[in-house]
């Protein structure tokens, strides 16, 4: 492991010299941020940060540098903090200068105490994002991401008991004695009252809080907390702790669904957890300075056990969530990388699509429209409607079988997020798909539509049997078509509904034509009926390579991120050909017709490492979209069902 210093096991000496030898001037914050980026460009600094994705909250020391990979879930109203305070040893009359950034509590020596009428003191302002580990990712991706983990767990372990890890390593009587002052100066008292949103900066509460990780699932229970608190993840039986990400530049450029990936120091202090009314009462608020309901305190103040603080000193929002691929495509050593791989496309194409033609029962034809689904993704907005988008329906689907879920599973074991979406009555009517605003405790509680951009959604509609869909059931295949034809999903602010578009990739497998609206209908035609179907697919995973495997997942997050055009003299051949069809048959030929045969050319093109359209990819493209509508056609006559 390469000796990372002080930097990674206390950042906040590293930032108290800098605020020192830089004070009053500015710059020390820029300055600061310069260090850190820098720090982690060395030697791969990065792979040693502990990430809190993988490695448990108890396990690490407080106030050290970690890393969090995430999805922005809500986003807390802005909150004042002292950036910079002065202390006074009342003894001497000493004065000492201290910074209030990356902390949530103002620190003072034992003999001193805050000068709330100083001169010095510098009010600041900063962003807090509620933010839950990335919804659906697959275990693949965990795993190939952070390898060292394990490592560290058990290095962790030997220096790091979960019983202390939680005890504070410093002088805080000044703030528990005079804690509504610490950060709250008596000119700001209500700016605060108006804006501050954590709770974090009010009370104190016991010591020996909860020592439990906060990796067990979507309800985490505190002795001082009833009802059991709920972390708000999106998705049920997600596990990874939620954290309030605070930060202090540019959080303008970052919104709600965004993916990120930040460092900064770790905040677990046990003064921060309050969360419910004796702990409130007891403390020395006065009754006008908690305006926050009890709901809205509990939610935004949970035990920082549970949730911990991230206090951000660099944060980018991620183009993709591929740990096999370089995280920024532009830069040089990512495009050797890029070009490196482009070069062998062709067997990676070739083996992929034999393997999803094995996973779809012998069909070749299917198999390949799979590959286009899994690459395509929203590249443009034309006012409403978003290019790119090609949600797949897989009909003639084995009814009441385990092939859905086992295609699934391989798809799963192919893309970094994913989640599969068993479309039954009861799961309509009773499921919570969009996310919604609860303006008691002024949160946006999630749904299981709020998704990161690019994750894989399977909607398996053969469990779908007759009966009744209620109120809520009819709202949820609304929201679900809505999401597919517009790719956008309508948060319910009661009194409103807001857009969040986004770009999900839909895939759904029924017997018969869906419900839902597609853009592409692909009837399966099985050439092989396997006796044991969960033996044969299964079966299919064990026999690929991991290194072949792991080539089939850059592949499509890679071709994801490519350009692509299509230069003026193919666009022009296009519009002639199209006419010529459109003379052959006008009855059959439309519009629609030739935006899915350009959709399906251009990840055809894509599909072989071509970032621009060529004459034979259009006929290939016309050729196999015959091949689907011929196929479709036959169905229809053998069932005499209207398409």
């Amino acid at each position: 492991m390469p000796c990372v210093g002080d930097w990674l096991n206390n950042p906040l000496s590293i930032v108290q010299g800098i605020f020192a030898q830089n004070v009053p001037n500015s710059d020390w914050e820029k300055k600061v941020t310069e260090y850190f980026k820098e720090k982690l460009k060395e030697n791969n600094a990065t792979n040693w940060v502990p990430s809190l994705n993988d490695v448990p909250v108890h396990y690490l020391k407080p106030n050290s540098l970690v890393k969090f990979r995430c999805m922005v879930q809500d986003m807390f109203d802005p909150e004042f903090y002292m950036g910079v305070y002065e202390t006074v040893d009342p003894n001497t009359n000493a004065r000492v200068l201290h910074f209030g950034k990356y902390r949530d509590v103002a620190e003072c020596g034992p003999q001193q105490e805050i000068d709330l009428n100083s001169s010095q003191t510098v009010t600041s302002e900063r962003q807090t994002f509620y933010c839950v580990p990335v919804p659906g990712e697959s275990a693949w991706a965990v795993v190939v991401l952070n390898p060292q983990c394990h490592a560290y767990i058990s290095a962790s372990q030997a220096r790091v008991s979960p019983s202390t890890s939680y005890t504070p390593s410093r002088h805080k009587r000044s703030y528990e004695e005079d804690e509504d002052m610490d950060l709250h100066p008596s000119k700001q008292k209500e700016q605060h009252m108006g804006n501050s949103s954590g709770g974090d900066i009010h009370g104190c509460v016991e010591p020996k809080r909860l020592e439990t990780e906060a990796s067990a699932g979507h309800h985490l229970v505190s002795p001082n907390c009833s009802p059991p608190l709920d972390l708000n993840f999106p998705l049920p039986g997600e596990k990874g702790p939620a954290c309030l990400v605070k930060v202090y530049e540019s959080w303008e450029s970052f919104k709600v669904n965004d993916v990120l990936e930040v460092f900064g120091v770790l905040s677990v202090d046990p003064v921060l957890s309050i969360v419910n009314s004796e702990e409130r009462d007891s403390s020395t608020l006065e009754p006008m300075e908690c305006m926050d309901t009890a709901e809205e305190q509990r939610v935004h103040s949970p035990p920082a056990s549970l949730v911990p603080r991230i206090h951000v000193i660099l944060a980018q929002k991620l183009q993709h969530i591929n740990p096999l691929l370089p995280a920024c495509l532009n830069e040089e050593e990512s495009k050797t990388f890029v070009s490196n791989f482009m070069s062998e496309l062709s067997p990676v194409r070739a083996e992929l699509l034999g393997f999803l033609t094995h996973a779809l029962l012998g069909d070749s034809l299917a198999a390949e429209y799979l590959i286009l689904h899994l690459i395509s993704t929203v590249y443009a907005r034309r006012d409403v409607l978003p290019l790119g988008k090609f949600t797949v329906n897989l009909s003639g689907c084995p009814r009441n079988s385990v092939f859905t879920e086992h295609l699934y599973r391989l798809i799963q074991q192919l893309v970094p997020a994913s989640h599969h979406l068993r479309m039954t009555i009861e799961n309509m009517n009773h499921s919570r798909l969009v996310p919604h605003k609860d303006y008691t405790a002024n949160r946006l509680v999630t749904g299981l539509l709020q998704l990161a951009s690019n994750t894989s959604l399977v909607i398996d509609e053969t469990q779908l049997e007759q009966g009744q869909l209620d109120t809520a059931g009819v709202h949820n295949v609304t929201a679900l078509g809505n999401l597919i034809t517009w790719q956008k999903v309508d948060y319910d602010f009661n009194y409103h509904q807001m857009e969040f578009p986004c770009n999900i990739n839909v895939l759904i497998t029924s017997e018969g034509r869906s419900l839902l609206p597609s853009d592409c209908e692909v009837h399966l035609q099985p050439q092989i009926i396997p006796p044991n179907m969960e033996e044969y697919m299964s079966s299919l995973l064990t026999a690929v390579l991991p290194s072949v495997l792991n080539k089939f997942r850059i592949y499509l997050s890679l071709l994801r991120l490519l350009d692509y055009s299509i230069s003026d003299e193919v666009t022009k051949a296009v519009e002639e050909d199209f006419v010529e069809m459109r003379k052959n048959d006008p009855e059959s030929v439309t519009a629609d017709d030739l935006h899915k045969m350009l959709l399906v050319a251009r990840f055809l093109s894509l599909s072989a490492g071509q970032t621009t359209l060529s004459r034979e990819r259009w006929l290939r493209a016309k050729q196999l979209e015959a091949l689907r509508k011929a196929r479709l056609q036959q169905q229809k006559c053998v069932n005499g069902n209207e398409l």
